[in-house]
């Protein structure tokens, strides 16, 4: 590839690049027993390539239900979408604690002022441990899987549309063997009465 000038299209920005001028807050799920809903939620970023690009998911999962509830598409890595999308799953609920990487957006006051604000307990990855944050991970998996590599979506709009698509079939039709052949949405809010109102 070098010898004839050819470079692999994938996204050069790392999401998880940490701020040295941000505070980094403790990981808090080692030993837990996480055992109902909003107990722990988790937000991450990853790439979705387009044909000749790639956009940018951001979400927030409930660890208990495998319920996402937001997320949000994007053309850049600018802070706007994750805080959208931190304010608009605190519409839904609160967690109590809120578990991410040391990527530079999640260690930003910006962000984590948003949940402490709400109440919620700040907890952060190991470095290099991206099974900390698990069920994200597997939830990227899925959505890559099942839904992205095999659309091989050509632009933007055709992305979201289809992307939105999938993910009301994963909270409201896919069943998660691990939730008794449940799906996300009738996990989550079976054991969360509270939830429903909002």
């Amino acid at each position: 590839m070098r010898e004839m000038d050819i470079q692999a299209v994938y996204p050069r920005e790392n999401t998880s690049k940490p701020n040295p001028a941000n505070s980094v807050y403790p990981y808090l799920l080692k030993g837990l027993n996480i055992n109902h809903p909003n107990q722990v939620w988790s937000i991450d970023i990853t790439y979705i390539p387009i044909r000749s690009s790639w956009l940018y998911l951001v979400a927030i999962i409930d660890w208990y239900s495998r319920y996402i509830l937001d997320w949000m598409l994007d053309d850049t890595l600018d802070i706007g979408f994750v805080l959208q999308t931190s304010r608009n799953a605190l519409k839904i609920a609160t967690p109590e604690i809120m578990n991410s990487d040391q990527g530079s957006h999640f260690t930003s006051p910006q962000y984590t002022g948003i949940f402490q604000a709400a109440g919620a307990k700040i907890s952060m990855d190991h470095r290099g441990r991206v099974y900390d944050n698990i069920f994200i991970e597997r939830l990227w998996r899925t959505v890559k899987y099942e839904n992205v590599y095999p659309q091989e979506y050509d632009n933007p709009k055709e992305a979201r549309i289809g992307i939105n698509k999938y993910m009301k079939y994963y909270n409201h039709e896919r069943l998660h063997q691990s939730l008794r052949y449940r799906t996300p949405e009738e996990h989550y809010y079976n054991n969360c009465p509270a939830c429903a109102g909002k």
